[in-house]
Parts: structure tokens; C-alpha cells; sequence
């Protein structure tokens, strides 16, 4: 079951369960649109994956599984994520 994690690990910026802005890879790594997008250029500074909006738990299903509570926020090194996102952003997301 998705954490559904309550901010974006980049520039923190508030993603509740309701938001259409989150982005996530398969590790659940989750950022903002912003920076998924134009910062990390669809590559996943954690595992090199790309991202996908991140779906909205139902509210009736928030109470009996609630989101994430715990904020995550670890900024990348702007110049490694670079490296990375120009080695795979021209690669398929399945080729990766």
C-alpha cells in the first residue's frame, strides 16, 4: 500500500493525499510536478526510474488507511542529478 508521503523531498512543498501535483517513481520517492518534471527531467535522482502521478486515495479509505504524516525532505545535489537526468532522460523509462 502507497505511504502517500506528505511533501515533496525536493523543495518541500505540501502534497496531501487530495493533491494533483504529486509525482512518484516505483520507490515511492515523491516530488512536487516542478521538480519531477523540470528539474529531474523525468528521471528519478534515487533509482534512475521515471515518474508517475500519484493516484488519490479515496477519502472513505483515508480514514480506515491514512497517509504519511512523516515529511521527507532531502534535497538532491543539483549537479549529480543533472549527470544522471542527461544519461537517462533520452532513454525509455522500460530501457532504463
Amino acid at each position: 500500500m502507497l505511504e502517500i508521503r506528505p511533501n515533496c523531498e525536493q523543495c518541500g512543498k505540501d502534497l496531501p493525499n487530495t493533491s494533483t501535483e504529486a509525482m512518484i517513481c516505483s520507490f515511492e520517492c515523491t516530488y512536487c510536478r516542478d521538480c519531477a518534471l523540470d528539474l529531474f527531467e523525468n528521471v528519478c535522482p534515487g533509482c534512475g526510474g521515471n515518474f508517475e502521478k500519484r493516484p488519490i486515495r479515496p477519502l472513505k479509505m483515508v480514514q480506515k488507511y491514512p497517509a504519511s504524516g512523516t515529511k521527507i525532505f532531502v534535497p538532491k545535489d543539483l549537479e549529480k542529478v543533472k549527470s544522471l537526468s542527461e544519461k537517462l532522460k533520452s532513454i525509455a523509462p522500460e530501457k532504463r
